[in-house]
């Protein structure tokens, strides 16, 4: 019987495109720059010492364009800037709860713009859905299970990977998807698991092999952690407004289209040799929002049964924002951006030292933007036009061509081949959320995320001004971009 050798192929990510309006300069840098010769152009019209009067304005615009800080040019850190200390000055970075206030009825108990998020219980499916008013979004949520991808042969990581990729394939044929987000966390072990698989399959005989056993686990169960693994799936309700009008209208016309993209979802999981458990309840997510905030009580409503599983009471009690951290009420939290992928081939576990560092409580966030085929194909032909253009300028100026401005222009190319060819084209986003009980022990467990990221060949950036919003993307399973 003749046996064939199957290989792990690799794969290579897009660049994170650095074109700009013309140039290379973005938007922002081409208005600093343009008001800035305007300013000196009409002092050199006025005549007299008006150029050297107006010299702070003008050598300050050219500054902000072309001084770079952090990886970004002073010009695009002005809105971040602005927008952090209005929120300062607005005191929107605290959150306290009200204890004797009443709750609107339906609302998740979330600070920030996650507080107009709504539930919906589908009374058919029993899932619970959560409402974004203001990005027309409806969310349903559940949790896969899967074999450990590292201990599998090549063959068949090769047969996960292609799994994985016909289930992308299909929310991106659907249209009426806003967004995908696989989240997954770690969570403290309470060493119930442990010991119920030794209750269920030990067998205690009043050996000294079976009281050692039984030892062990008692001491290592409440030290060791869970890898939790969430889908989010968010249905776009102004793409699929036909459809809900066809089903009634409203939230419940919504939920009725989302159980059918729910279904063809979970049929895609399975035939990835995934295992989709049932779609989350309200007293799934209340858990799961309420260990978010809170890690400290994870191995405490492990043990609960059903308490600590109302919404109504699941968000945090307390949140401080600053400028490069969270904190809320058991631990400080720091949300990185993956900002570079791989720049050269690597295998589909690349992310291995970052999903499998132990000791660490973190969050690992895909978010997945579906386009439309018509979308991207306008977008890439687009883009070729731009490339070619700057192109040509450069040839024109004697600029000397990029080696960074061609592999992105190879990028190009290769979306436009892969959409030919039938694949659809995603918007990605990475980010990682990190806890710790103390400042401290947050900055050691970000050093250490930073230093797998490189391990793992990407390049991670800490968020800065807008870590409320960025926990909320990063740690819930709320389907929510920055």
């Amino acid at each position: 019987m003749a046996t064939t050798d199957y290989e792990l192929s690799p794969v290579k990510f897009s660049r994170l495109t650095t074109r700009g309006i013309i140039l290379g300069l973005s938007l922002p840098q081409v208005i600093a720059l343009a008001t800035g010769a305007v300013i000196f152009i009409a002092a050199l019209y006025a005549g007299g010492p008006a150029a050297l009067y107006t010299a702070p304005v003008w050598l300050t615009m050219a500054a902000l364009a072309v001084v770079g800080v952090g990886g970004r040019k002073l010009i695009e850190w002005v809105p971040i800037t602005g927008h952090w200390v209005w929120r300062k000055a607005a005191r929107q970075t605290a959150y306290r709860r009200r204890i004797v206030g009443p709750r609107p009825a339906g609302t998740l108990a979330l600070p920030g713009d996650a507080a107009a998020l709504r539930q919906y219980e589908d009374p058919e499916s029993g899932a619970v859905m959560v409402h974004d008013p203001h990005a027309q979004t409806l969310t349903a949520i559940l949790e896969v299970t899967h074999s450990a991808f590292v201990l599998m042969d090549p063959g068949e990581q090769e047969r996960r990977v292609h799994g994985w990729g016909r289930v992308l394939s299909t929310v991106c044929r659907s249209g009426r998807i806003a967004r995908v987000q696989v989240l997954e966390r770690t969570v403290p072990d309470s060493g119930s698991g442990l010991s119920q698989w030794w209750a269920e399959h030990g067998r205690d005989d009043g050996s000294w092999v079976a009281k050692t056993y039984a030892e062990l686990i008692e001491r290592a169960g409440p030290a060791g952690e869970r890898h939790i693994t969430t889908l989010s799936l968010a249905l776009d309700m102004r793409a699929a407004s036909r459809q809900i009008r066809s089903a009634g209208g409203g939230i419940k016309g919504a939920a009725e289209v989302l159980r059918q993209e729910m279904h063809t979802l979970t049929t895609a999981l399975r035939a990835a040799d995934l295992k989709p458990s049932d779609w989350y309840t309200p007293g799934d997510l209340a858990v799961m929002l309420r260990t978010a905030y809170d890690p400290q009580i994870a191995a405490t409503l492990d043990r609960a049964g059903d308490i600590g599983r109302d919404l109504a009471t699941a968000g945090p009690v307390a949140v401080e924002e600053t400028w490069v951290r969270l904190r809320s009420d058991s631990a400080h939290h720091a949300v990185l951006w993956v900002s570079q992928w791989p720049r050269s081939q690597v295998y589909p576990g690349f992310l291995a030292p970052i999903l499998l560092s132990s000791g660490i409580r973190r969050a690992v966030t895909l978010l997945y933007d579906p386009v439309r085929s018509d979308q991207a194909a306008r977008d890439i032909r687009k883009k070729k036009t731009e490339y070619i253009s700057d192109q040509s300028q450069r040839q024109r100026i004697g600029q000397i061509e990029d080696a960074s401005q061609s592999a992105e222009y190879a990028d190009v190319l290769q979306q436009e081949a892969d959409l030919t060819a039938g694949h659809g084209v995603l918007r990605y986003t990475g980010l990682i959320a990190i806890s710790a009980p103390s400042i401290d022990e947050l900055d050691a467990a970000v050093a250490a995320i930073e230093q797998a990221a490189i391990q793992a060949s990407c390049e991670t950036r800490l968020l800065v001004g807008q870590q409320a919003q960025a926990f909320v993307a990063a740690a819930l399973p709320l389907g929510r971009g920055l």
